[in-house]
Parts: C-alpha cells; sequence; structure tokens
C-alpha cells in the first residue's frame, strides 16, 4: 500500500519550514554555565527556553549556547537528573548574545515536576495518579543488547521479561502483573513514539521487537494499572508499554556519537547425557543382542559438535543538534551476531530520523519520527539441540560413503534404505537446511501539536502514523538430505506484508485557577491493520516435483476510537484523573463491536499537608488509589479477524490430495460464533510513593486485583454443527492479585563517589475463577502439548488454580527415596491407580519476581550489575520424561542415547505423566556486570570517550537439573541455550 498522503504531509512540512525562516530573523541568543552545589560545571545539563524545543546540552565543563531564541522576554529553565529545575527570566536582544553567567542547581532527586509520559502526552510526576514506572537510558540494562526489551529486564517491579531462548533475536514473553487472558494475546501493548505497533505473528523474524534498534530509545514507560492504561482501551488489559526514542534539541550544537561493541558467546551448560563409554556399557549390561549389534566404534560428544563460540559486532552512529531551527536526530546502525548453535545467524542495519521543528512563534510543534531496519535471517532449528542429545554417540559423524546423504552417517534399515523413523544426525540437520529470511519494517510518524494564538490553554494534536512489514523467506533442504529424503528435498517460499496505519487526533484544554489545576482532553482514533500473504508457504520438493501451492492469504482488522480524559488538581495536593475510551473492533459481529471501558484515579499527597510538610526527613509521601475496566480483542492467530463469521480456511498438508505429480490442500469450514464480544478486565489498585532524605530514598508499594471476565477461549463445545474441534468464545473468568514494592535509594554520592542501588519485588496470584456451564466431571481445557506419545498434554485450564496448571500423577517412592514405575497414588480413591488419577500440580509462572540493580562510580570508573530471581516457577522436564526410560534406548532398528537420570529411576517404560518430572525451577541469575571507564577531558573537553567490559548471563543458581530454569511455557525441550556473553565496548562523543 501506497502512502502518498504522507508524502504530501512531509512536502507541506518542508514548504512551511522554509517558508517561515524569515519569520525568526529576529532573533538573539544566550549563554552560560550550570554549576552543582560545589561550583563545579555539570556536563550533560539540559538548559531550555521554556514552551518551546529550543535548548541545548551543556559541555564537559558546563557551558552552553542558545541560538535563534525570538527577542523579548523568555524563561529560561535549567535541569539535570538529581537536581532541581531552575527557572530564570531572561530578556533576549536581537543579533546580540546575552549572558547569564553561572546558574547553580540544588541537590533534589525527588524530580515532583519532571513530566512523565502518558498516553496522548505527558503529566508531571506529583500529579499522576495510576500505576506508572519509568526507565531511563541511564538505568538501561549494559552490554549486547539485541531486542529493545532485554533493556528494562528486572528493572521494574511486576514486570517479568522472558525471552524465547538463546537465538540471536530470539522473541520474548512480557507479562505485566500476570496473564490475564487464555487463548487471547497477554502480551502488553506497545507504542513507539506514538505509534501502537503489530507485534501478532511476523513472518521472517522471532522477535518483532528485533527490528527496533535499542541505541535509539531513549525511555521506557510502564502503564499498569487501568488508571494509566484504560486511555488506551483495547489491548490495554496486559499494560502499556510506552517507548520513547532520542530526539534533538533547537539551537544545540551538532553532536556525534559512536558506540561499537565486539563480543564473544559460548554455551555455559549442555543437555546431561551418557558419553560414547557409559552408553556401550549401558547398552552391553542391560539391552538386547540385537541393539549390542547397533553400536559403533566412534566417540562422538554430538552437542559439542553442534556449538560454536560465537562473535556478534554492534556498530552504531548518530548526530543530534540543529540547522536553523530545525533540531534533528539521525542514526545508523549494524549489528552482525552469530548463534551459538552453527549457521545461526542475524544481521540488523538501521536507520533513524527525528525532526523537531517549532514554528508560528513556538504554538506549532511538529515531531516527524521515521525508523527503519533491515533484518537478514539464518535460522537453525532447535531440534538439532534435541537430536545432539538423542544421537548415538558411538557413532561418527561421517560414514565413509559419499555418495549417500552428503556422505553424513544416519540409521539405515536391513534392505540398506534410510530408516525414516530415526533420530537424523545433528550436524547433517544444520549443515544440509538453508532456512533465510529477510525483513523490512518501517514505523514513523507525524505529529502537529498546535497551541492557540487567541486561547493558549487549548491545544490540537494530530499524529499520522504508519507500521509497515515486508518480509520473505526460503528453506532449501537438498534431495540426498535425509531430513527430508522421501520428499525429495525441500525448496519452500513463504512472503508476508502487513501495513498498520494510524489517525489520531485530539484536544487538550489545560488551565489554572488560583489553586486550581485542570485539564480537559478529548479525541478520535482510527487503526487499520492489514495482513497480506500473497505467497503464504509454497511448497515444493528441491528439484522443483511434489508441489503443494500456495492459496494467496488477506486479513484485516480495524479498531475506530472515541476517548477523554480528565484531570484535576488543588494545591498540589489532591490529584483526580478520569478517562473514557469507546473502542470499536471489526473482529465482534454488530451489536457488540464497541466496548466502554471508563477508569477512575485519585491521589492524596499528605507530604503536603500541614502535619508532614515540616518533617525534613521525609521528602515525599503520596497515597493513590484507582479502579476501571480495560478491554481485549486481541485474539490470536489470523483466523483471529473473523471469528465471528462463516469461512472456509486451508486444510493441513495431511489433508491433501495428489493428482499427478501435484498436491492439492482441501478447504475445511471452520467453526464461529455469531454472539462474541469483548474480553473485559476490571483492575483495582492502591499505591502508596514515598521519598526520604531529598529523595536519597524512594520508591512505591501498590496493591492490585485484576479481574477478568468473558475470557476470549478456543474451546471444545458441546453440540458442534461447523465440522471442527474448537471454536473461539467468551467463557468464564481468572483473576490475578498481588502486591509490588520497589526502592530507589543513593546511598552514596559526593563529589567522587556516586552510588545508586535499586530493588523491585512482586508477588502475583494466578486463579481461573469460572469456565462456564460444564460437567461436574470437568477437569478443564487441556493444554501444554510435550513430546512422547500421541497429542499428549501436560498442563491444564480448570477452575480454582492457575492458568496452564500441570495435570500429572502423584509418584509413589520407595524407602530409598526413588520413584516406583507405574505406581502412583489413588487420588480418586476409586481403587484403582490410572490416569483419571491426576491432580493439578503447581504452575510455570512465578508468584514472586525480584530484581536488584546497582550502578556505582568512583571519579571516572564506574561498575554495574544487574540480577533477577523468579520464585514459585515450576518447569515440566521433557527431556528426562522421554529420555530416561529403558524403553527410549532402541526403536526401529536404531539406537538412541539417555540421560544420567535412568539411573536415579530404573524407569523400563515412559512415565510422561509422573509428578516426577514437574521440578522447582526457582533461580537467581545475574543477568550482567559491566565495568566502564570514562575519559571525559580528551582532546580539551570537546570529546568523550568511554570504554566498557561486559559480562552476559554471569551465573545461575537453581535446583532444576535440566538445562535452563527460566522457560515461559514450563515445559523444557529442545530449548536453546543462553550463552554467557563477554562484549567489549567503546563509546566516542565529540
Amino acid at each position: 500500500m501506497k502512502h502518498t498522503y504522507l508524502a504530501k504531509l512531509l512536502f507541506l512540512l518542508l514548504f512551511v519550514c522554509t517558508g517561515f525562516t524569515g519569520a525568526f530573523a529576529q532573533t538573539g541568543a544566550v549563554s552560560g554555565r550550570v554549576l552543582d552545589e560545589k561550583s563545579q560545571g555539570v556536563p550533560g545539563a539540559t538548559v531550555l527556553i521554556e514552551g518551546t524545543s529550543l535548548g541545548s546540552s551543556t559541555n564537559a565543563d558546563g557551558t552552553y549556547l542558545i541560538q535563534n531564541v525570538p527577542a523579548g522576554s523568555q524563561t529560561l529553565v535549567s535541569s539535570f537528573v538529581g537536581y532541581n529545575a531552575k527557572r530564570q527570566i531572561v530578556t533576549i536582544t536581537a543579533g546580540q548574545t546575552t549572558s547569564l553567567g553561572d546558574i547553580s542547581l540544588a541537590e533534589n532527586t525527588t524530580l515532583l515536576s519532571e513530566a512523565v509520559v502518558v498516553g496522548y502526552g505527558t503529566q508531571r510526576r506529583q500529579d499522576i495518579t495510576g500505576s506508572i514506572a519509568t526507565v531511563s537510558e541511564k538505568q538501561f540494562v549494559q552490554g549486547q543488547v539485541t531486542n529493545p526489551e532485554q533493556l528494562i529486564q528486572g528493572k521494574v517491579a511486576g514486570v517479568q521479561i522472558t525471552s524465547g531462548g538463546g537465538a540471536p533475536g530470539a522473541s520474548s514473553q512480557i507479562r505485566i502483573r500476570g496473564g490475564s487472558s487464555l487463548n487471547a494475546n497477554n502480551d502488553p501493548l506497545i507504542v513507539i513514539d506514538g505509534v501502537p505497533v503489530d507485534n501478532s505473528e511476523n513472518k521472517g523474524v522471532s522477535n518483532p521487537l528485533t527490528l527496533v534498534n535499542p541505541n535509539d530509545i531513549e525511555t521506557f514507560t510502564v502503564l499498569k494499572d487501568a488508571s494509566a492504561t484504560a486511555i488506551y482501551g483495547s489491548r490495554a488489559s496486559n499494560g502499556v508499554i510506552l517507548i520513547t526514542t532520542k530526539k534533538g534539541l533547537s539551537g544545540e550544537k551538532l553532536r556525534v556519537t559512536v558506540n561499537s561493541q565486539a563480543s564473544i558467546s559460548e554455551k555455559t551448560k549442555t543437555i546431561k547425557v551418557l558419553s560414547a563409554d557409559e552408553f556401550r556399557d549401558l547398552v552391553n549390561t542391560r539391552g538386547t543382542e540385537s541393539q549390542q549389534n547397533l553400536l559403533g566404534t566412534g566417540n562422538t560428544n554430538w552437542q559439542e559438535e553442534i556449538f560454536r563460540k560465537a562473535s556478534t559486532f554492534d556498530n552504531n552512529v548518530s548526530l543530534i543538534g540543529s540547522v536553523g531551527t530545525l533540531p534533528f536526530r539521525a542514526s545508523l546502525g549494524n549489528t552482525k551476531q552469530q548463534g551459538i548453535l552453527m549457521t545461526n545467524k542475524l544481521e540488523r542495519n538501521t536507520a533513524s530520523l527525528s525532526l523537531t521543528p517549532s514554528l508560528l512563534d513556538n504554538h506549532l510543534r511538529i515531531d516527524i519520527n521515521a525508523k527503519g531496519s533491515w533484518v537478514d535471517n539464518n535460522f537453525a532449528s532447535a531440534d538439532a539441540i534435541g537430536n545432539a542429545a538423542r544421537f548415538d554417540p558411538t557413532q561418527n559423524i561421517f560414514s565413509g560413503d559419499d555418495t549417500r546423504f552428503g556422505g553424513y552417517y544416519e540409521w539405515l534399515n536391513g534392505d540398506n534404505t534410510l530408516n525414516t523413523n530415526a533420530t537424523r544426525n545433528p550436524v547433517a540437520f544444520l549443515n544440509q537446511k538453508r532456512d533465510r529470511s529477510t525483513a523490512k519494517r518501517g514505523i514513523g510518524n507525524i505529529q502537529f501539536d498546535y497551541k492557540f494564538h487567541f486561547l493558549p490553554e487549548l491545544r490540537a494534536n494530530l499524529n499520522l502514523g504508519y507500521d509497515m512489514l515486508r518480509s520473505n523467506g526460503t528453506t532449501f533442504v537438498p534431495a540426498i538430505a535425509a531430513q527430508n529424503f522421501s520428499d525429495k528435498g525441500a525448496n519452500n517460499f513463504f512472503e508476508q506484508k502487513k501495513d498498520n496505519k494510524l489517525l489520531d487526533f485530539y484536544l487538550e484544554y489545560a488551565k489554572q485557577i488560583a489553586d486550581h489545576r485542570f485539564t480537559i482532553l478529548g479525541g478520535y482514533s482510527y487503526q487499520d491493520f492489514i495482513r497480506d500473504q500473497p505467497l503464504d508457504s509454497y511448497q515444493a520438493s528441491a528439484d522443483g516435483t511434489n508441489i503443494r501451492p500456495a492459496f494467496r492469504f488477506k486479513t484485516q482488522n480495524t479498531l475506530v476510537s472515541f476517548f477523554a480524559r480528565t484531570t484535576y488538581n488543588f494545591k498540589d495536593r489532591y490529584s483526580l484523573t478520569a478517562t473514557g475510551r469507546n473502542d470499536g473492533s471489526s473482529r465482534f459481529p454488530t451489536g457488540n463491536k464497541f466496548g466502554f471501558f471508563p477508569s477512575i484515579g485519585t491521589a492524596w499527597r499528605l507530604k503536603e499537608e500541614s502535619f508532614l510538610k515540616d518533617v525534613t526527613v521525609l521528602s515525599e509521601l503520596k497515597l493513590r488509589l484507582g479502579a476501571g475496566i480495560t478491554g481485549q480483542q486481541d485474539i490470536e492467530g489470523a483466523a483471529g479477524n473473523y471469528p465471528f463469521l462463516a469461512r472456509y480456511t486451508l486444510g493441513e498438508e495431511s489433508a491433501s490430495y495428489q493428482f499427478g505429480d501435484q498436491f492439492i490442500q482441501t478447504l475445511r469450514s471452520e467453526g464461529y460464533n455469531t454472539a462474541l464480544k469483548w474480553e473485559e478486565t476490571t483492575t483495582y489498585n492502591a499505591g502508596l510513593d514515598y521519598g526520604f532524605l531529598d529523595g536519597r530514598i524512594s520508591g512505591a508499594v501498590d496493591v492490585y486485583l485484576r479481574q477478568t471476565n468473558d475470557l476470549l477461549a478456543k474451546v471444545a463445545p458441546a453440540g458442534l454443527t461447523n465440522l471442527t474441534n474448537e471454536i473461539i468464545t467468551n467463557i468464564g473468568s481468572l483473576e490475578n492479585r498481588g502486591v509490588e514494592f520497589s526502592l530507589n535509594t543513593n546511598p552514596v554520592r559526593n563529589n567522587d563517589i556516586n552510588w545508586n542501588l535499586n530493588f523491585n519485588v512482586a508477588y502475583n496470584e494466578n486463579k481461573i475463577t469460572d469456565l462456564g456451564a460444564t460437567l461436574p466431571t470437568f477437569t478443564g481445557y487441556a493444554v501444554g502439548g510435550i513430546s512422547g506419545g500421541v497429542g499428549s498434554n501436560i498442563q491444564v485450564n480448570s477452575v480454582g488454580f492457575p492458568a496452564n496448571s500441570f495435570f500429572v500423577q502423584k509418584q509413589v517412592y520407595d524407602s530409598n527415596g526413588r520413584p516406583i514405575e507405574g505406581l502412583y497414588t489413588d487420588v480418586n480413591n476409586s481403587g484403582t491407580s490410572n490416569i483419571d488419577d491426576r491432580y493439578r500440580y503447581k504452575s510455570a509462572a512465578p508468584t514472586t519476581t525480584l530484581g536488584l540493580s546497582s550502578n556505582a562510580s568512583y571519579r571516572k570508573l564506574d561498575l554495574a550489575f544487574s540480577m533477577r530471581a523468579n520464585l514459585g516457577n515450576y518447569v515440566y522436564n521433557n527431556v528426562n520424561s522421554q529420555a530416561a526410560a529403558l524403553a527410549s534406548l532402541s526403536t526401529n532398528g536404531f539406537l538412541q542415547n539417555v540421560t544420567p537420570n535412568i539411573y536415579d529411576t530404573n524407569f523400563q517404560g515412559f512415565q510422561y505423566f509422573s509428578d516426577y518430572y514437574v521440578e522447582n525451577a526457582s533461580f537467581l541469575r545475574m543477568d550482567n556486570v559491566t565495568l566502564g571507564y570514562n575519559l571525559r577531558t580528551f582532546a580539551e573537553n570537546k570529546s568523550n570517550i568511554r570504554v566498557t567490559l561486559a559480562v552476559q548471563n554471569v551465573f545461575v543458581v537453581t535446583k532444576y537439573t535440566g538445562l535452563d530454569p527460566e522457560i515461559s511455557n514450563g515445559i523444557d525441550n529442545n530449548f536453546y541455550p543462553r550463552p554467557r556473553t563477554v562484549t567489549l565496548g567503546l563509546n566516542l562523543g565529540f
């Protein structure tokens, strides 16, 4: 889709900028120096002309110069983190530079007047009534960061970010105060510079946020309760993350920053399996004669063969400053990252441009943001990890016969044909498969903010945004490869186009009358999501035969919204925020398309009351109360765009019919629900913000209750008439309740030493409270598929238990503490122990999450670290359940390796549903340690050089016996291990 309207707007903008250049001929400049309480220059302080984007950052000695300032009386605002902002009136004379001399800032880390980004605008921190947390660039996780969400991992109470593994650009699971849905999307809404982005399935990339360069990001703001999120209504049930990127300031001198990093990564742990000699001993002592005859003469550690030391090179350059009255920031980035799994790599090229001019005597502010990325992926299937753990270690990598399977050893039948049931050679599996993709994404917007000349208290804001993705990929396996031998190899293609268009418009009126300050905001939003796959998974053999042609696939989802917000503050003591949003979604039928989502929040600053105002040890004490409703319509999967319409979709490949040398896939009838409606989450929140010793100690405590009703779930109702097993319907409810605590301290702060310490902890209980009318014997909806058996599930959604609870049999143990094979507790007292005795046991979600980070500096040297812990999370060890029984040793004429756990259990057969395999996976992880040295006086204070050495994934403390305890779905099988990474970084600014 061509966005011709954006091109026209950009042309108009350039014309307007040119036309108004002459309007600022009557300008002057202002200069000075910003000092701290010890009369030393403050580098990096911000100096702005109030009400404009004119400003500058101070140099290494604290000096600044702001040019192109309109003549007349102006207010100069000087600010720096940890200090009170200072305002001064200055008279600007046209054609002259006015010197203000020295400006001294006083310490104050409470920053109550700091502007905090909220939905549709900003608010003063002291006026906020909701639960909001902001993480700025100085607090970001250091080291090699490929995905933006990694920057705040462990930094915010109640926000759990779990990467999908150690692959470059691996997807992450983000949960804010637990999951509020069963089958609908549980990820938060992510808004980048005012554009809500599409984070549904993006073909060609594992993680859609990988397409955003972390070096361009300035702040993350997390909205957690309904008082903060309800302004976004739809998709806000799971919280909102606002990402703000870096921008230029008017009048600022050109600054260039170069950031370069080189990293080495390696595995820290592999799956515990038997060595070649241990495997021979097991087969010779406990195996059959036919199994013994299959043993080879090799000694191969297959996991060592598929993993490698991997390198990463990450280079970024940015320019920030202003050309005349046009502030700008431009950046380019290149990342080349190898995965520790052979053949796995990612290359990302990014570019961004930000323009922020002010026109019409600073009554019109324009923000233009454009970000583009080009990512090339070479994927390596994690199935190779499972194959390496299972493949017979007594066999060699190569067979010695170069005429078959590319020379790689593969299991054969007695008639010398390929054993298609056998585990595939993991080295061949990687080297003989080329799985590549290219993804191009553009995200941007142009935002006009106009303050009316005749009524300056009234603002109009128009935001036009876009989010476009173009991706394609190929998977090629040669015909000689064993992994697709029966299909004569593979030569598959895909293509995807996604367009997300946004139009937001709102009016805001702000006024202060004596001790009363209020704002009234009302607006309209239109957002359209189009997903077009003109070539959806075209499949063929390597030689072009056995073609399974693709069908064109296109869907659309549209959101139309009306929203309003009122804020009121009296004497900086009492605040009120009321919000309402009426959302319409094309995913629901007529009559249910619209949902109304209101919220209300109040705050009482007790510190400003007479009985606390003179208590000097107390710098802040504010009580917050809030309640509201948010909606959910983000049904996962492409079919989620039309769940209420009767439709036909492409059948599974297994349902194809062969005509000659071609396979034709059938169409099948899909289930639909004409009564589908919005899922709604009601949130109650109470919070207390505190500060002591002039903000040297600060933080917040929050307690909350989130109740979700009319859950959007994919279930199998009785009496199906649509020739399908499941339909999407509204069924039941669940709740999350918990408490959060955050603590920020500055224990030491003087001329030489500065130490900041941050700690957060959150406790969350998740429970399903209703699943609709069901039979008394109904156990719940089975979920959590595992390897082993046919269609086996290890988790269940049942009333009265956490979502995705493990559903297992209670193992009985002997006097030595060993599990007794096949013997389980008769839970239902039927007199017989069988599969009906399964019970709900633990959950993959942690009940408690903790984060600890520290940043200490001594003169030019600094040391930072960040740690995380999860408590109460459990993992089903699917590796042991399918590889720690004698039955797994040999099947159908080939051998498979086993784990040492076989000696602990002595299981002959598989015990997939034993709770023995559900292990406590609580952990403490040291995410990052960074040592830095800053040369601030290099080249006569005109340049900065900073050198860093960082180590990521330093250590993990856990009782879990598997590869890694941090697995989002709680099922450990073919997990791509997180590597330990050592990074050397160089940052140059001039």
